[in-house]
């Protein structure tokens, strides 16, 4: 097996994975390398949890000279504030024994703010597309100097509506760059922008999006309600020695809430939630906090889903299953990491039989159905979601007796049913002139006039 010894590293990078305690680099890692440094432009296809970021930091950092110059001379995109952490850290590791100054910038954070990091000048910026375009339309950030862009994550920023920012950053790069572009599905968006701005791309495709990876082992549930599963689910829970570092995956962020304050009665001071309607801090923090061990349950919604970087989580429990089913493997690929032996599971209702069949068809795997443990209540309380729809077209104080549609009890005045034909002035101007038939034809009115 390949280590990173046998890679051409730079001696400062090489200190830098031994502090880390790496020895062998994952496939990404070993066939990015040689094409990064290249100097080509680089498609990689490869599931979460493979060690993405090193796979693209380690071939720039080798060949990043030492330079005084304010303007960054590396770009690196990512979907998500907490992803623009996450990276800003590994590159900061890497970068251990190497004068590199890195900088991350994302919304949220008071712009003056990065205004001013930005003018004390980086070789390196981390962002999100929003805040760097701010960055750079206000004149403050000048992007001319970019060797180097690197796109992570592209899938889910497009799928999050980013593709106009990106557009718009395309053209404030110079024209002669190296891009990168790192995905963890290729969807027909991807496809797109790598047709249009990347010039005979070399594709790096490690794993194919649907194939579960070997060390994760999945179990399902059906269940018939929301407050089933929370019945379920705390009873998972309740053994905390197995349950020591859990994920679950919310469908939204409305339930991501109801599900936190329902396990906040239950095990009080042991759970955090993060989705994009929390503010910086409070998701930082909560990610310190199951990250430590402080907390041992972290509830997330699928946006947050790709811009975490968490360690040895025992378990991701599926709330429900994903609309897409790709998202699914993003899901479950937060656990089972370095090696490290993972559990999903998986709550479906009847009305989400259909999304995890097709979850199963991606696949290829029929995942295994557990029944539900005799001690758990099946309770019969709806939420409003899952409630039948009333009928809307009745009152709601009326009984169906006294309720009878039609029309109003009264007819409209005369005054009430004239319309508005914009004045007899203007209808008389309009019958004397006419309007010509084309644009073109500017003597069609003195014709007519003159015929009369």
């Amino acid at each position: 097996m390949i280590t990173f010894q046998d890679i051409d590293l730079s001696n400062p990078l090489r200190n830098a994975i031994e502090d880390l305690g790496f020895e062998n680099p994952t496939p990404i890692q070993e066939q990015a390398f040689p094409v990064v440094r290249s100097g080509k432009d680089v498609v990689g296809i490869a599931q979460t949890g493979t060690g993405k970021t090193f796979a693209y930091m380690l071939p720039i950092l080798r060949d990043l000279k030492f330079s005084k110059q304010l303007t960054p001379r590396v770009l690196i995109l990512v979907p998500t504030r907490e992803l623009v952490v996450q990276v800003v850290d590994e590159i900061e590791k890497l970068s251990k024994y190497i004068n590199v100054r890195v900088l991350g910038v994302y919304g949220g954070v008071n712009l003056n703010r990065h205004k001013q990091a930005v003018a004390l000048g980086c070789d390196i910026i981390v962002a999100t597309p929003g805040r760097l375009y701010d960055l750079a339309v206000s004149n403050v950030l000048k992007l001319k100097s970019i060797q180097k862009l690197v796109i992570d994550e592209v899938d889910v920023m497009l799928d999050l509506g980013f593709r106009f920012q990106i557009l718009n950053i395309f053209d404030l790069l110079p024209d002669r760059r190296q891009n990168i572009m790192f995905s963890a599905t290729m969807t027909e968006d991807v496809e797109v922008l790598i047709d249009d701005f990347f010039i005979a791309p070399k594709k790096i495709a490690i794993a194919v999006s649907g194939t579960p990876l070997d060390n994760i082992s999945q179990t399902a549930y059906n269940v018939p309600n929301f407050y089933t599963k929370m019945n379920l689910l705390n009873h998972l829970l309740f053994d905390k020695s197995e349950f020591s570092k859990v994920l679950i995956f919310a469908p939204n962020k409305r339930n991501a809430d109801r599900i936190f304050n329902l396990i906040e009665e239950e095990f009080p001071g042991q759970a955090c939630v993060i989705h994009s309607n929390k503010t910086q801090n409070y998701r930082l923090h909560s990610i310190e906090a199951f990250n430590t061990g402080s907390h041992r349950i972290l509830i997330a919604t699928d946006v947050i889903a790709r811009g975490l970087d968490l360690d040895e989580i025992t378990h991701v429990i599926n709330f429900n299953p994903t609309h897409y089913p790709e998202n699914y493997m993003h899901r479950i690929g937060r656990t089972g990491r370095a090696a490290h032996e993972g559990k999903a599971i998986l709550f479906a209702t009847e009305k989400e039989q259909e999304a995890k069949n097709r979850i199963e068809e991606l696949m290829n795997f029929k995942i295994p159905m557990v029944e539900i443990p005799e001690t758990v209540t099946i309770s019969n309380q709806l939420t409003e979601e899952e409630r039948p729809k009333e009928d809307k077209t009745q009152s709601n104080n009326r009984t169906s007796q006294e309720y009878v549609p039609g029309p109003a009890f009264h007819e409209k005045k005369e005054k009430n049913k004239k319309v508005n034909q914009g004045g007899s002035y203007r209808r008389e101007i309009a019958k004397k002139y006419k309007k010509p038939k084309t644009r073109g034809d500017k003597n069609y009115n003195k014709k007519n006039k003159k015929r009369k």
